[in-house]
């Protein structure tokens, strides 16, 4: 069975007449007529009641006309398809994220993208930056938003484009602030009460560059990191903190995560910078991440 004998098919029983369809064929006949007699010999079933005087569909064939006429159209579609491929319109967009894009660059990324490709799919799946980089070497997902390890620990196979740096502000317990653990209402927190307060962190592992931005931030002010717990989702963190165990210095856009019993505080002396971007394989011109890719520009205001 083969695409021309299906044709055949559908043109008989659109015409119910062989002569006309054949004509509509470009073909003769006796080849048409041969052609749906091999049909029915391989469906195992009449196709049509013949008469010298008509042609009708069996009962059968009438049923069966439905599914080849969707084989057809789609057939029929494959072109447009396969230009709409080309053209990044459809098809399918894995993204990954880090925790922290959450609630900065991926909420107006998404909707953008979304708003322009429509019919394409979008799949979210959140982790931490080295498990991104590691599944995007393996030629798994499209497309990630990730912390930025140091440039010399950068994976040649992969493009990388900032899109957003904001500061870190600290999370802290509002019981604290209350009973006077930590000055409060203060406009910022001093770098000598970060430093004396137990910390909640990302392992190193997870994201480098935000562990040592946070440890460093201790080093600038004369102190060491006290890390009481390790969590590598920014929620656990904040519910942590929520919890009493200690601070977080996270980033500002944070502060769009409520949770009851955590404040936000602005960082004395000078603000350590967080700086998250995109990452995809080089060289990949697949149409949605090079579209996408290209969004990504637009949104953060990057240059081409």
């Amino acid at each position: 069975m083969d695409l021309r004998q299906l044709r055949h098919f559908a043109a008989v029983a659109r015409t119910l007449h062989f002569g006309r369809a054949a004509e509509q064929l470009g073909m003769t006949q006796p080849p048409l007529s041969q052609s749906i007699m091999a049909l029915e010999r391989e469906v195992g079933a009449r196709l049509f009641v013949r008469t010298k005087r008509s042609v009708a569909l069996t009962p059968f064939g009438a049923e069966w006309l439905t599914h080849v006429q969707g084989v057809l159209d789609g057939v029929n579609a494959l072109p447009e398809v396969a230009q709409r491929l080309r053209d990044g319109t459809i098809g399918r967009l894995a993204i990954s994220f880090v925790s922290t894009a959450d609630y900065n660059i991926l909420p107006a990324l998404v909707r953008r993208y979304a708003s322009l490709f429509p019919d394409v799919e979008i799949s979210l799946t959140e982790a931490t930056s080295d498990v991104q980089i590691a599944t995007l070497l393996e030629g798994k997902g499209h497309v990630g938003l990730v912390i930025p390890p140091p440039n010399a620990a950068w994976p040649k196979p992969l493009s990388y484009l900032p899109l957003v740096t904001e500061p870190l502000v600290a999370a802290v317990p509002e019981s604290w602030t209350v009973d006077g653990r930590l000055p409060f209402p203060a406009e910022r927190l001093s770098p000598e009460a970060v430093v004396g307060a137990p910390l909640i962190l990302f392992p190193r592992q997870s994201a480098p560059a935000f562990h040592d931005l946070v440890t460093g931030y201790y080093a600038q002010h004369g102190g060491q990191a006290r890390i009481v717990q390790e969590a590598i989702q920014m929620q656990t963190i904040i519910s942590l903190v929520s919890a009493g165990m200690g601070i977080a210095l996270v980033p500002q856009s944070l502060r769009n995560l409520a949770r009851t019993g955590v404040v936000y505080m602005d960082l004395g002396g000078t603000a350590p910078v967080l700086e998250t971007g995109i990452a995809w394989r080089s060289g990949d011109t697949t149409p949605t991440i090079e579209r996408f890719v290209s969004i990504a520009r637009s949104v953060s205001g990057r240059p081409e």
